[in-house]
């Protein structure tokens, strides 16, 4: 029992620290300020950084479910975290009618919702992707 709790103890530290460390590094890379707008009741930036919260979260789960040790759990968490922005950065040039960042700041829903469930799809295939 003794292992048990101290591998759990160890994994969810570990996740943790990589959720906490993703969760910044969007806040720094993204234009708009998510914390200062979510604290302004704008609930597209509520979506759109849950969204990638999530997509973070189905990576980490799984790569915690599938890794062979704390390096590899962590290193999968990092690509969970890569394929997040990558995807935040190539949905700004698809959608160059209008911008991203403009739109969640002006607290369009519609552009937050889409962000939601992008990122939980990148989050889910990149899960998937790590069961092989």
């Amino acid at each position: 029992m003794g292992n048990l709790l101290q591998s759990f103890s160890i994994y969810a530290l570990t996740a943790l620290g990589v959720f906490i460390a993703a969760m910044l590094i969007i806040v720094l890379v993204t234009r708009h300020k998510e914390f200062e707008l979510i604290g302004k009741g704008n609930q597209a930036a509520a979506l759109s950084f849950g969204g990638k919260l999530l997509g973070i979260a189905f990576v980490l789960g799984s790569a915690i479910t599938n890794s062979v040790s704390l390096l590899d759990m962590v290193i999968w968490g990092v690509v969970g975290l890569v394929a997040q922005l990558l995807f935040f950065f190539i949905s700004e040039l698809i959608t160059i009618r209008f911008s991203i960042s403009d739109a969640i700041e002006k607290d369009n829903k519609a552009v937050g919702i889409l962000l939601l469930l992008l990122s939980l799809s990148v989050g889910w295939i990149v899960a998937a992707c790590l069961t092989y």
